[in-house]
Protein backbone atom coordinates (compact mmCIF):
# COMPACT_ATOMS: atom_id res chain seq x y z
CA UNK A 1 0.00 0.00 0.00
CA UNK A 2 2.85 2.45 0.95
CA UNK A 3 4.29 1.57 -2.59
CA UNK A 4 1.44 2.85 -4.24
CA UNK A 5 0.57 5.81 -1.86
CA UNK A 6 4.39 7.49 -2.70
CA UNK A 7 4.25 7.67 -6.56
CA UNK A 8 1.00 8.44 -6.18
CA UNK A 9 1.93 11.77 -4.54
CA UNK A 10 4.79 12.47 -6.22
CA UNK A 11 2.96 11.92 -9.58
CA UNK A 12 0.15 14.45 -8.42
CA UNK A 13 2.22 16.60 -7.40
CA UNK A 14 4.53 16.88 -10.65
CA UNK A 15 1.01 17.40 -13.32
CA UNK A 16 0.22 20.56 -10.71
CA UNK A 17 3.83 22.10 -12.20
CA UNK A 18 3.96 23.51 -15.81
CA UNK A 19 7.15 24.89 -17.51
CA UNK A 20 6.38 27.82 -19.07
CA UNK A 21 8.26 29.19 -22.33
CA UNK A 22 10.89 31.15 -21.24
CA UNK A 23 10.72 34.87 -22.85
CA UNK A 24 13.56 36.21 -24.21
CA UNK A 25 14.72 39.57 -22.37
CA UNK A 26 15.30 42.41 -24.72
CA UNK A 27 17.47 45.28 -23.05
CA UNK A 28 16.39 49.05 -23.12
CA UNK A 29 19.16 49.90 -25.96
CA UNK A 30 17.71 47.09 -27.86
CA UNK A 31 14.10 48.27 -27.44
CA UNK A 32 15.41 52.15 -28.28
CA UNK A 33 16.10 50.83 -31.69
CA UNK A 34 13.07 48.43 -32.50
CA UNK A 35 10.30 51.11 -32.18
CA UNK A 36 7.64 48.51 -33.72
CA UNK A 37 8.72 45.88 -31.03
CA UNK A 38 8.39 48.81 -28.61
CA UNK A 39 5.33 50.07 -29.16
CA UNK A 40 3.63 46.37 -29.39
CA UNK A 41 5.05 45.42 -25.70
CA UNK A 42 4.11 48.53 -24.63
CA UNK A 43 0.59 48.06 -25.45
CA UNK A 44 0.77 44.86 -23.95
CA UNK A 45 2.05 45.84 -20.77
CA UNK A 46 -0.70 48.99 -20.41
CA UNK A 47 -3.37 46.40 -21.52
CA UNK A 48 -2.77 43.88 -18.25
CA UNK A 49 -0.58 46.20 -15.98
CA UNK A 50 -1.39 44.07 -12.96
CA UNK A 51 0.76 41.00 -14.19
CA UNK A 52 3.11 42.21 -16.79
CA UNK A 53 3.95 45.80 -15.14
CA UNK A 54 7.38 44.61 -12.91
CA UNK A 55 8.51 42.15 -16.07
CA UNK A 56 12.23 42.99 -17.16
CA UNK A 57 10.65 43.46 -20.76
CA UNK A 58 7.86 45.97 -19.49
CA UNK A 59 10.38 47.69 -17.39
CA UNK A 60 13.19 47.59 -20.39
CA UNK A 61 10.27 49.00 -23.16
CA UNK A 62 9.12 51.79 -20.79
CA UNK A 63 12.77 53.02 -20.14
CA UNK A 64 13.11 52.90 -23.63
CA UNK A 65 10.25 54.89 -24.24
CA UNK A 66 11.26 57.91 -21.71
CA UNK A 67 14.76 57.92 -23.21
CA UNK A 68 12.96 58.27 -26.61
CA UNK A 69 10.43 60.98 -25.61
CA UNK A 70 13.45 62.71 -23.90
CA UNK A 71 15.44 62.55 -27.09
CA UNK A 72 12.91 63.88 -28.70
CA UNK A 73 12.54 67.21 -27.16
CA UNK A 74 16.17 67.66 -26.95
CA UNK A 75 16.78 66.63 -23.27
CA UNK A 76 18.59 68.25 -20.88
CA UNK A 77 22.26 67.20 -20.43
CA UNK A 78 22.45 68.36 -16.75
CA UNK A 79 26.10 68.48 -15.15
CA UNK A 80 27.06 68.64 -11.86
CA UNK A 81 28.36 71.86 -10.83
CA UNK A 82 31.63 71.95 -9.43
CA UNK A 83 33.01 75.25 -9.90
CA UNK A 84 30.98 76.56 -6.60
CA UNK A 85 33.26 77.69 -3.54
CA UNK A 86 31.01 77.48 -0.31
CA UNK A 87 31.89 80.48 2.35
CA UNK A 88 34.87 82.51 2.38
Amino acid sequence: MKRIILPLIIASTLTGCKQEQAEVVQSVSWYKENTIERAERLAQCRANPGELSDTPNCVNAEQAESLADTSKRGGLDVQPMSDIKLGR
